[in-house]
C-alpha cells in the first residue's frame, strides 16, 4: 500500500533581511519565485498535499505556491515562535492523518526531491525522525549531527558544542521527516525553556528517542540545502541554479559555446543538437528544438523556435512568436505574437508583430508589421513565396497574397492580392541645383549667427 504523505512547508518569515517590499519566498530564481521551486520539489516525492504556512504576504505567497497538480492548504502563522510553533501552525492538516510528514522551508529554492525521499524510505523502515543533513568543508555556525551506531543521537548547535564535536562536518539542514502517526504528540511536546523562549523543531530528535523511538539522518548536496536570506545570497543561488540546469542540458546534448554567458528559467527546453551562442537570456516558456541555432546577445521568452530555425545575433522573440523549421529572424529583429512559416526569413532591423508569414517569403529590412493604433491589436497575414521591400511599413489588418511582391519604403494600408506589385510611396522628384543652393543658404545662416555672436 502506497504511504500517504504531507508535506509542510515554512513561508512565514518576515525575511528584513531582504531589505524588500514582498515576502523573501516571492524573490525569483530562473524566472520563478522560490516557493514554487520548493513546492515542484517536494511534489515529486508523491506527496498527498502541502500545507502551506504563511504570514506576510500570505495570498500573494500561497498564489505563488499553486503551480497545478499539488492540492496546497495555507496556514496563517500569526506569531513567530519558533520553528516547532511554525509546523504546529498546520496542526489541522497533520491531524487528517497522514504515514509521512515532510517538512521543508520556502527559501530553499534549490532542493531536489532526493533527499526528501530517502528520508520517507527512513521513515518506512521504522524511523520516527528523520533529519536532512549535508557535508561542509565550513561547517561554523551550523548545528552539527552527531551519529553513533547508525542512529542520530543529537544536534549540538556550535555553542553548546565541545572541540571534538566542532570538528564534525555533518550539518543540520533544517529539513526533516517525521512518522506522521506520531508527528502530533511529539511536536506538542517541544517547550520553550530557552533563551529565546521559542519552540525549536530540532528537540524533536531528543523527545523521540526518550520516548524509545529511533531517530536518524540522510545526506543532501550541500549547494541543495542552501538558504536565502539576502540578495547576495539570492545571487548565489541564481548562479547555482543556472550552473546546474546549463550541465544537464549540455549533457543532454546542447551545445553552448560559453555557458557561463548563457541564462535559463525554469521551464526552458533545448533539444539535442541546438546551439546555444554566448549572451543568449531565455525568459519564461521557451522552447527550442532540436538542430535549431540561436546566436548571441539574442532575448527569447514565450516562444518556439522550431528544428533548423536560426535566431540572431541581437534578436528578440517575445511571448507568441513561433519560427518554422528551417526559418530565420536575423540581427535586430523583434517578434512578437507572430507565426514565420517554414524557410521564411526575416532577416535585419524589422518588427513583426500580430502575423502571420508564409512559408519561402522573404521580409526586407526595416519592415514594419504596424499592429496598434492606440486601442487595438489587428493582424497582419503575409502568404507564401511573398516579398517584402526594405522599409516598408503594413498598417494592419492587411493581407498580402501568395508570391506577391511589396516595393521598398511602401506603406500599405489595403489588402494585396497573390501575385500582384504594390507601390505605397510618393512619387520621386527631382530638382535640379536645389542641393547647392540649400547648401549654400545653411552656410550663410552658419556665418551670421557667428559674426552676430
Amino acid at each position: 500500500m502506497e504511504r500517504t504523505c504531507l508535506a509542510v512547508i515554512l513561508a512565514a518569515g518576515d525575511s528584513t533581511r531582504m531589505k524588500s517590499a514582498k515576502s523573501k519566498v516571492l524573490h525569483e530564481v530562473a524566472g520563478r519565485p522560490m516557493i514554487a521551486h520548493v513546492v515542484d520539489a517536494v511534489a515529486a516525492t508523491g506527496i498527498s498535499s502541502v500545507a502551506l504556512v504563511v504570514g506576510r504576504d500570505a495570498e500573494r505567497v500561497a498564489k505563488a505556491a499553486d503551480i497545478g497538480g499539488v492540492k496546497i492548504q495555507s496556514y496563517l502563522q500569526e506569531q513567530r515562535l519558533g520553528t516547532g510553533h511554525a509546523v504546529l501552525a498546520a496542526r489541522e492538516a497533520i491531524a487528517e492523518g497522514y504515514d509521512d510528514i515532510l517538512v521543508t522551508y520556502g527559501d530553499v529554492p534549490l532542493q531536489t526531491a532526493g533527499p526528501l525521499l530517502e528520508a520517507r524510505k527512513a521513515l518506512a523502515e521504522g524511523s520516527d525522525i528523520v533529519v536532512i543533513g549535508f557535508h561542509t568543508d565550513r561547517p561554523t555556525g551550523y548545528g552539527r549531527l552527531l551519529v553513533k551506531d547508525g542512529e542520530l543521537i543529537a544536534i549540538r548547535e556550535e555553542k553548546d558544542a565541545t572541540d571534538a564535536e566542532r570538528t564534525v562536518k555533518w550539518c543540520n539542514s533544517g529539513l526533516m521527516a517525521i512518522n506522521g502517526r506520531k508527528a502530533l504528540d511529539l511536536l506538542s511536546r517541544i517547550g520553550n525553556s530557552n533563551a529565546k523562549g521559542e519552540y525549536y523543531l530540532t528537540d524533536l530528535v531528543e523527545i523521540a528517542r526518550s520516548l524509545g523511538g529511533r531517530v536518524t539522518a540522510v545526506d543532501a548536496p550541500e549547494i541543495e540545502m542552501t538558504g536565502c536570506n539576502n540578495r547576495a545570497e539570492l545571487a548565489s543561488i541564481e548562479r547555482f541554479w543556472q550552473e546546474r540546469r546549463r550541465r544537464e542540458l549540455m549533457l543532454s546534448g546542447v551545445t553552448m559555446i560559453a555557458p557561463e554567458t548563457v541564462f535559463l528559467s525554469y521551464d526552458t527546453v533545448i533539444g539535442q543538437d541546438a546551439l546555444i551562442e554566448p549572451n543568449v537570456v531565455f525568459g519564461p516558456g521557451a522552447v527550442i528544438d532540436s538542430g535549431a541555432v540561436i546566436h548571441a546577445f539574442s532575448h527569447i521568452e514565450g516562444a518556439h523556435v522550431s528544428e533548423g530555425a536560426m535566431v540572431g545575433p541581437f534578436a528578440r522573440l517575445r511571448p507568441g512568436a513561433d519560427l518554422s523549421a528551417g526559418s530565420k529572424v536575423g540581427n535586430f529583429c523583434e517578434v512578437k505574437n507572430g507565426k514565420i512559416g517554414e524557410g521564411a526569413k526575416v532577416n535585419h532591423l524589422t518588427y513583426i508583430g500580430d502575423a502571420v508569414i508564409g512559408s519561402g517569403t522573404n521580409i526586407g529590412a526595416g519592415t514594419i508589421t504596424c499592429n496598434y493604433d492606440g486601442v487595438n491589436k489587428f493582424e497582419t497575414i503575409i502568404g507564401k513565396d511573398a516579398f517584402i521591400g526594405s522599409n516598408s511599413s503594413l498598417v494592419a489588418p492587411v493581407s498580402i497574397g501568395d508570391g506577391a511582391y511589396i516595393a521598398s519604403g511602401s506603406v500599405v494600408t489595403a489588402d494585396v492580392p497573390a501575385e500582384a506589385l504594390a507601390f505605397g510611396r510618393a512619387r520621386q522628384e527631382i530638382k535640379p541645383e536645389r542641393a547647392r543652393l540649400l547648401r549654400e543658404r545653411a552656410l550663410a545662416i552658419k556665418a551670421a549667427k557667428k559674426a552676430k555672436a
